[in-house]
């Protein structure tokens, strides 16, 4: 192979990128673990939701030696269901966590390890991973698949629906309220753009924004036409019953009846050790990677929430296609 180097031989290879149908809370799963023997992996899976399962599967069947670690704290643990993926619509996230850890682990190249990740180093090639419980397990590459984190205003009665009626997407959880009584939470721009979204799910819709005066001429003519009213008083009470929301109290005591809340509440990494590493961030705080999932870090990837748009298919997309970037990685160092 005389003008073929072994480097753009490698390249020019394809692989093919798989999902698997995947989900977020993994407590209470009665199963027998591998051994892990605290040598060095392949790879270390730091996550072991949806993103981070995806890649253990492509990773697993490649026969890469691997180890997820996970806390147990996904951040969708509190919806009852799940919608808008294919094979899995409506299914308890719990329910779908158990069906795809066990096909996962039925690959014995992949170990679990019930555990948080506090620390993490970079040194004589190879990736240092320091846990809670005191463990020191080395990587040749590390993957964080650790999601975001939503920070609940103080708001009363926010916390208890969210994930059940006061929601992000409309995609995951508008379905089940069409013909429903509709409210939207956000400055001009969010609004408008929820508005846009669930308009078609319902006739009824309020936004609930304290300064009218932001929405642009194009912005309120649009509400207008389609008859979405904009209440500027603050809300000062989310009523509810066992976190399904029934009534949006205002400051001045008026009381509106609802059935769903549309917001979008701020959010940060739920793992601050890729910034640790020198990991960049984008504008909106996600970890800035390539089309490959690889961060701006040399060996360390990203997948899912804390990376890509906020959504389960895309998930299970971003985190296959890590596993096989991984690989790839791999077998062009050793080959």
């Amino acid at each position: 192979m005389d003008s073929i180097n072994r480097r753009s031989f490698l390249h020019k290879t394809a692989y093919t990128l798989s999902g698997l149908a995947l989900s977020s809370s993994l407590s209470g799963f009665d199963m027998a673990q591998h051994e892990i023997e605290l040598s060095l992996f392949d790879v270390i899976i730091v996550g072991g939701s949806y993103s981070g399962l995806a890649a253990a599967l492509t990773l697993g069947r490649s026969q890469r030696k691997v180890l997820i670690i996970d806390s147990g704290s996904p951040c969708n643990k509190v919806a009852p269901h799940s919608h808008n993926f294919l094979t899995q619509d409506s299914r308890r996230p719990s329910d779908i966590a158990h069906t795809a850890k066990q096909d996962v682990m039925k690959y014995p190249t992949v170990s679990w390890l019930d555990d948080r990740v506090t620390a993490s180093k970079f040194q004589n090639n190879a990736f240092t991973i320091q846990t809670a419980n005191n463990n020191k397990i080395q990587g040749k590459r590390v993957l964080f698949a650790t999601g975001i984190r939503d920070i609940m205003p103080e708001l009363p009665g926010f916390s208890a629906c969210w994930g059940k009626s006061v929601l992000h997407c409309p995609y995951c959880h508008g379905y089940e309220f069409k013909g429903k009584k509709i409210g939207i939470l956000g400055d001009a721009n969010t609004a408008s753009h929820y508005a846009l979204l669930v308009k078609n799910y319902s006739p009824d819709i309020q936004i609930f924004s304290p300064q009218k005066d932001k929405f642009d001429t194009a912005q309120q003519a649009a509400l207008t036409r389609n008859n979405i009213e904009i209440i500027t008083n603050p809300i000062r009470k989310i009523q509810h019953e066992d976190g399904w929301l029934n009534t949006v109290e205002l400051d001045n005591g008026q009381k509106i009846a609802r059935d769903v809340l549309y917001t979008r509440p701020q959010s940060e990494q739920h793992c601050s050790i890729p910034s640790q590493l020198g990991c960049e961030l984008t504008e909106q705080g996600l970890i800035k990677t390539n089309s490959n999932q690889q961060t701006t870090v040399r060996g360390i990837y990203a997948c899912g929430d804390n990376s890509a748009f906020r959504s389960i298919p895309i998930a299970v997309a971003t985190g296959s296609t890590a596993g096989a970037a991984i690989n790839m990685d791999l077998a062009i160092e050793s080959f």
